[in-house]
């Protein structure tokens, strides 16, 4: 079913701007979400930390039988805490095509795999079609990083934590013979090596015999999901902090070789800089906050996403995260050259642990403790989309013309886009009740239709042309 908005005062969020951001009940009875993530249509495919992979419909009901099982490949989790299990997944960007999605686990030994799995139909894969990419040995049981994502290049980046333990004993963050607490970067359309992957030519340490190839970035220390912005492809990192620094990172996503610090410093403080480089060679957050700032004790950051949706055009531009412990939504504006930081206070027993957007931009958020999802909203806008699916779109599969029956619901236009996000083409409707649209120049593949209304509702529809 789906859930009606909540207006609940543990869900109500108090904001300083003009918008009213609420977080809209949208899927429950998750266990353990972790992460979240569209395969370029309008479902969410949410990873449960304990070895499955759920699919939670548009509708947002959640299918009874997991589009992945691999709980026995999984480390068991050892209760609440326990950063191990399966935590990453990313869509290969022909996976309309292919079928192919990866994902990052820490196994039964406790270390960490980066596999690839097939896809047998829209609503299941295969678990034994794994093919191990990557795998390295985890030093202890925490800080295990743990994210995934194609970028705007189509390589697909990996974020590892340091290894664990407290203040990064053995230096790993800022070692480049290691893949602990690095920003990755390979080649999965191509093998070399003897490896199952290869590695991209403009590599930075490609010519660097000390240094290891995958490496794309380094000096983090629990980067707790990063995102691409799907306006810009800036690459956006938020690293878990030590004893008291939560940071947010924001590049551009051409910069490579950066060093982000740690365990050098914490934040924009300093941690141990013993033996470590010039400050001037680090790249420093573009917003942090402390355990102990803005009122609720904080511990942990949860990186999200711009939004860059459609329905809110308010939100247009923030990032939103989250802080684990104290359950609040931050928000970050762009002010110039700096980042206003803004928390939406609230209370309640969420436990924020990921972000993940939908395939037209729309924001989510998802509570490891309560198993909930919940979308991002602006309140002053009401949203109903319930007659844009009275709309015909036919033929589908399509060659050729595309045809829309509006059967009396008010449309204002429609947006075809790629699987990428990437907008092909918009039309305006002009008030019509037909709409026809040539396709025999738009490329075969699977593609997502919005329509949009007059009041700003909004309905998605998957196409396929031939």
């Amino acid at each position: 079913m789906k859930f009606p908005r909540l207006l609940l005062c543990c869900l109500l969020l108090q904001f300083t701007y003009a918008q009213d951001i609420e977080l809209e009940l949208f899927a429950t009875g998750l266990d353990r979400p972790v992460n979240i993530k569209h395969a370029g249509d309008d479902r969410l495919f949410v990873v449960e930390q304990e070895g499955f992979i759920s699919i939670v419909e548009a509708d947002g009901t959640v299918n009874t039988t997991p589009f992945l099982d691999i709980d026995s490949k999984v480390y068991n989790i050892g209760g609440i805490g326990d950063e191990r299990g399966l935590l990453g997944l990313a869509f290969h960007p022909q996976y309309a095509t292919n079928g192919y999605f990866y994902v990052y686990y820490i196994n039964n030994s406790g270390n960490t795999v980066v596999s690839r799995f097939t896809r047998t139909t829209d609503d299941s894969a295969d678990p034994d079609s794994e093919l191990i990419i990557l795998a390295f040995n985890q030093l202890f049981s925490n800080h295990n990083g743990g994210d995934l994502a194609f970028g705007p290049d189509g390589y697909l980046y990996i974020a590892s934590g340091d290894g664990g333990s407290s203040g990064d004993p053995q230096n790993q963050g800022q070692q480049l013979n290691t893949l602990l607490g690095k920003l990755l970067r390979i080649d999965v359309d191509n093998t070399a090596g003897g490896n199952n992957y290869a590695i991209p030519a403009d590599n930075p340490f490609v010519s660097n015999s000390a240094a290891l190839d995958e490496i794309w970035a380094y000096g983090l220390r629990n980067p707790w999901k990063f995102s691409f912005d799907r306006l810009n492809n800036d690459l956006w990192i938020a690293d878990v902090g030590q004893f008291d620094i939560e940071e947010i990172n924001r590049v551009l996503p051409t910069e490579a070789g950066l060093n982000y610090g740690w365990r050098c410093y914490e934040g924009n403080d300093t941690f141990n800089t013993a033996g470590c480089p010039d400050p001037s060679t680090l790249t420093f957050p573009v917003a942090q906050y402390s355990h102990f700032a803005d009122g609720a004790f904080k511990c942990s950051v949860t990186g999200g996403y711009r939004y860059r949706g459609s329905l809110y055009p308010t939100l247009n531009g923030l990032y939103f995260f989250a802080d684990y412990c104290s359950d609040e939504i931050g928000v970050l504006e762009e002010n110039g050259a700096t980042w206003d930081r803004t928390f939406l206070s609230q209370s309640g027993s969420n436990g924020w642990t990921c972000f993940g957007e939908d395939v037209g931009g729309e924001v989510f958020v998802a509570g490891i403790d309560s198993g909930s999802i919940y979308r991002i909203i602006d309140s002053s806008l009401s949203v109903d989309d319930k007659n844009l699916s009275d709309i015909e779109m036919y033929p589908n599969p399509v060659k050729g013309i595309l045809n829309f029956n509006f059967n009396g619901v008010s449309l204002s236009n429609v947006s075809i886009y790629d699987i990428l996000g990437k907008e092909i083409l918009t039309l305006d409707t002009n008030g019509t009740q037909e709409l026809k649209i040539d396709t025999s120049n738009i490329l075969s593949g699977v593609y997502i239709v919005e329509l949009f209304g007059p009041n700003g509702e909004k309905s998605t529809k998957k196409l396929i042309i031939d």
